[in-house]
């Protein structure tokens, strides 16, 4: 049976009572209660009053694994008998997260039982490799079952029943309030007014409906799917600084398809195949369909005019309302009743969709603004959704018209994965027997794991448009993708240049057609251009210019007629280039650009222009594309000048020296003294021998990570150099390679991952490296508010960094009395009053790093802190309240002077550092008569030795280190005193 259909056939009677054992018996009464309660607050194996034990929660999880695996009947065993170990592991630290939830009930049953289990499934920090597929399908599906009677058991609380009753009063009256707007909205309308948008709403959900992906099925017709099958949501980022978040916070991502939320106008970027259209699509869908997500009531009532500027810019001018239907050549538009389009806009319910600022003419963009101004002042109160790609406009195009701007991102590892599903599950609708399902499963399979560990499929796979084509390209190949970047291309261009239209059947007999060799000679032409003159995109009169030098050498292409007709041919039928705005002509993916322009610049054997553009980033992926292109003696010759140039160009030469070691990757053939070479000076780099190569190693950028040895490689030494080079390249690219030394052994490396978290994306670094941190003795440092909830949320963590300006507002609000036992604070300019750590009942050690106002160490008095770090960033002042410490033993503090005022205080250990002609020895014995250990550093040693006598009178004082090779005329007796310094 399938693991994935297992979950669903439990019967209640045998999940229910085990999930009840989660949590702590309710006690007597209706228990009303004025706000939600945390979940993690009800668990039974948390608390004073645990009822149940981590072992307990096992046996749980294990007899939910027992009964799905009974339920699925003789013969019908879904996962081999192996893995029901690791997978009642997995299930049972995903329920133990109950615990680590910040969610409260009400939350929790108002987001659905799937959100629950994702979230548990984060908090569980399971390793990527822990189960096999068939196991993780099941414990996915176990998984959602659970929470779904765990969010079934709260809704039969009688504090929850309780409280939702009065919560539920309060949302029929927003009830009340949304349908006003709705009848508000819809103003009474002639019947004809209302048959007509009845049907133009049926018209839009069906023309929108479907997503063609290309190459889906190259045995077939090209299909199309159900839009809800197909699409998948990606992270749009706000590029307004004042865009608030949850908590006030700054609004960082969000659904791109939650872009309107909250916003009646919105500019949206993206780059080529990123979605845009797609969401447009989506939006036009849910308005028509009146069926919108949860966070889109917005859409209630809209009507959308889905209009794609490179349809309507070509007409003499754009349309007014009344020509919106005519503009995109819809078929009702005869039928419209006259004046209903400005009716709808008049009314505030329009929803405008206005797809591809890109994709007209610059010179039609200004006009295309004005256009856009005076519908706005003529119909507010409708929303807006206008798309472009990022450069195709300035940032503030729309910022009179008070758009909100947001940015598509790149796919994430998660959209990916969830892109390979929502593609092959679209898939399986094509597929006529059990054995092509079957076989469908091993590809989907196959392609997640292929995607993981290789780097080369996921920096393609950056937006659906790319991994859209791997996965038609790894369908069309049975499963196999090839190991190389070369051979890779070489499939997708073959599949994009001539199978995927010979498949489909595009030509008619007697259609001329253009071969794969004459339509890649033409291409890499272009492609070459674009490279040499440092441009993304050209002219379409410059296109065609090249294609008409080309055309001599490749008589094969003349059959389809002058330069103009080829080109469009090109742009019409290679699936490589296209027009992101008239006159304007592009490659759809960079990659194909450097790939077709590194082949012709081997053609054409422009070593000379390799070499001298080596030290260019933008060239980084030509250069080894070239290498891969090259014959062995050719390579040979690349190779061996950029090693020349490496040694005479001090400036370039770590850079060049890594970038002919990433080329031996493609250079299957090569002579073995070039190889040896090349691998002889990267190694002088890789690993780093220390921190200071390795932040230089980092300068060379992200060629660098590639590079990069794996953890189990390396000694602990150079796991922290290799960590401290992918931590300073601050690319999504280092968090995978990051993410392997998250269990590393040696506390050094940990720390330097803790303390890296500030260069990436929050949300990504926090769960793929901060959350599989072992916390014993690792400080964890936040340098925002955000970092420090995210650690505060899924605590405990005792050892703490703050670094930069927290207030003391902040510091009280946020920071836990329970948890933090040692807190660092660093490079905080606005914290004055140290009683805003009042409330740490438990801290033990205290760092003060460059803290400049925190002049006043009294507050702390009632605080047990045993060991006190004082570094001001400016050494112009002595602490107040020093000696009210009372429970001090270890004091590290940097000073300018001595108070003579300053009562004993209790230390034993003193780390002091002080310049050489302030100390005062005499002082130092009065005021820490129970010093035992010293360590005395000088910033400033004086000329004449430090005289040490008056330590002598310290009954307890056992070392003494100085930190400058001074002979210190006095010996103490019974005492070490060790000269450090140099």
């Amino acid at each position: 049976m399938d693991p994935a259909v297992i979950g669903a056939r439990l019967a209640s009677s045998a999940v229910a009572p085990l999930v009840k054992k989660l949590f702590v018996q309710e006690g007597p009464g209706a228990g009303l209660v004025d706000r939600p309660v945390r979940i993690s607050s009800l668990v039974s194996f948390r608390g004073e009053k645990s009822t149940l034990t981590d072992k307990d929660l096992r046996k749980l999880a294990a007899e939910l694994v027992e009964r799905a695996m009974a339920g699925a009947g003789p013969g019908e065993r879904p996962i081999p008998a192996d893995e029901a170990e690791p997978l009642t592991d997995a299930l049972a630290k995903s329920l133990h997260s109950l615990g680590d939830l910040t969610m409260d009930d009400v939350q929790a049953v108002r987001f659905g039982h799937r959100v629950l289990a994702k979230d548990l499934h984060y908090k569980a920090e399971l390793p990527d490799a822990q189960l096999s597929l068939n196991a993780s399908r099941l414990y996915r599906n176990l998984l959602d079952t659970a929470c779904l009677h765990i969010l079934h058991f709260f809704t039969q609380r009688s504090t929850f029943v309780a409280r939702t009753l009065v919560e539920q009063s309060g949302q029929l009256s927003e009830l009340i309030t949304k349908i006003d707007i709705l009848i508000e909205r819809l103003p009474s309308q002639s019947v004809q007014d209302a048959a007509f948008e009845r049907r133009y709403a049926d018209y839009t959900a069906l023309k929108h409906d479907t997503l063609t992906i290309v190459g889906i099925d190259l045995s077939h017709s090209e299909a199309t799917w159900p839009l809800d099958a197909a699409y998948l949501s990606l992270e749009a980022v706000s590029q307004d600084d004042h865009s608030p978040g949850v908590d006030g916070a700054q609004l960082t991502a969000l659904p791109a398809d939650r872009a309107l939320s909250g916003h009646e106008r919105v500019l949206l970027r993206g780059v080529a195949g990123s979605g845009k259209t797609t969401l447009v699509q989506w939006l036009a869908v849910s308005a028509a369909r009146q069926e919108p997500p949860r966070g889109l009531e917005q859409l209630i009532g809209r009507v959308p005019f889905v209009l794609p500027l490179r349809t309507i810019a070509r007409q003499d001018a754009l349309p007014s309302p009344a020509r919106f239907l005519a503009s995109v050549h819809n078929p009702l538009d005869a039928a419209q009743p006259a004046g209903w389009a400005d009716r709808v806009l008049t009314a505030g319910r329009g929803l405008l969709l206005i797809d591809g600022i890109d994709e007209i003419p610059e010179r039609d963009r200004e006009r295309t603004r004005a256009w856009l101004a005076d519908l706005l002042l003529a119909y507010p109160g409708n929303l807006w959704l206008v798309t472009s790609r990022p450069s195709a406009v300035a940032d503030d195009w729309l910022a009179a018209q008070d758009f909100s701007e947001f940015a598509l991102s790149p796919m994430s590892r998660d959209d990916m994965a969830a892109f390979i599903d929502r593609w092959h599950d679209a898939a399986r609708r094509t597929c006529r027997t059990d054995d092509e399902r079957t076989a469908l499963d091993a590809y989907q399979s196959a392609l997640h794991t292929a995607v993981r560990t290789k780097q080369d499929l996921s920096r393609l796979a950056t937006n659906p448009l790319m991994c859209g084509l791997i996965c038609a390209l790894h369908r069309a190949r049975r499963g196999y993708l090839p190991p190389g970047r070369k051979a890779l291309y070489d499939a997708a261009l073959s599949m994009l240049l001539t199978r995927r239209d010979t498949e489909r059947h595009v030509y008619a007999p007697g259609d001329i057609q253009l071969e794969e060799e004459p339509q890649i000679q033409l291409l890499q032409r272009l492609a070459y251009y674009l490279i040499r003159n440092g441009e993304a995109e050209l002219d379409r009169d410059r296109a065609e210019a090249i294609v008409a030098e080309a055309l001599p050498s490749v008589p094969a292409a003349q059959v389809l007629g002058d330069a103009s007709a080829i080109l469009r041919h090109l742009l019409l039928r290679s699936g490589l280039l296209r027009e992101p705005s008239a006159g304007t002509v592009e490659f759809v993916h960079r990659t194909f650009q450097d790939y077709l322009g590194a082949k012709a610049a081997v053609e054409a054997w422009d070593v000379g222009l390799l070499v001298k553009n080596a030290h260019d980033s933008q060239w980084e992926d030509v250069i080894r594309m070239a290498v891969a292109h090259a014959r062995p003696r050719e390579r040979a010759e690349l190779l061996g000048k950029l090693l020349d140039l490496a040694r005479k160009n001090s400036q370039s030469s770590l850079r060049l020296f890594l970038l002919a070691m990433a080329c031996l990757d493609h250079a299957p053939d090569l002579d073995p003294e070039i190889r040896e070479e090349v691998t002889r000076h990267a190694m002088g780099f890789i690993p780093p021998l220390d921190v200071r190569r390795a932040r230089e190693l980092a300068t060379v950028g992200p060629l660098v990570l590639e590079l990069l040895p794996p953890p189990e490689d390396l000694t602990d030494e150079q796991a922290e150099y290799c960590v401290v080079t992918a931590s300073r390249i601050p690319v999504d690219a280092a968090i995978p390679y990051l993410a392997r030394f998250a269990d590393h052994p040696a506390i050094a490396v940990r720390a330097q991952l803790a303390s890296s978290w500030g260069r990436f994306d929050t949300e990504r670094y926090f769960t793929e490296v901060i959350l599989r941190l072992d916390r014993e003795e690792l400080y964890f440092v936040a340098e925002s508010m955000e970092h420090l909830r995210l650690l505060q949320d899924t605590g405990p963590r005792p050892y703490l960094i703050l670094r930069g300006d927290f207030t003391e507002d902040q510091i009280r609000d946020r920071l836990r009395t329970e948890e933090v036992t040692r807190l660092r604070l660093e490079r905080n300019d606005v914290l004055a009053d140290l009683g805003a750590l009042g409330h740490l009942t438990h801290l033990e050690t205290l760092y003060l790093n460059g803290c400049a106002e925190a002049r006043d160490l009294s507050p702390l008095s009632e605080l047990h802190l045993r060991t006190l770090v004082y570094d001001p960033p400016v050494v112009t002042h002595f602490p107040g309240g020093l000696d009210t410490l009372g429970t001090l033993d270890r004091l590290k503090i940097t000073i300018s002077g001595y108070p003579r005022s300053l009562g004993p205080i209790g230390i034993t250990w003193l780390d002091l550092h002080v310049r050489g002609d302030a100390m005062d020895t005499f002082w130092l014995a009065a005021a820490c008569p129970r010093l035992r250990h010293l360590n005395l550093v000088f910033a400033f040693p004086s000329d004449e030795p430090v005289d040490l006598s008056p330590l002598a009178a310290l009954r307890d004082l056992e070392t003494v280190t100085v930190n400058v090779p001074v002979d210190y005329p006095v010996a103490l007796p019974g005492v070490t005193v060790t000269a450090s310094g140099p």
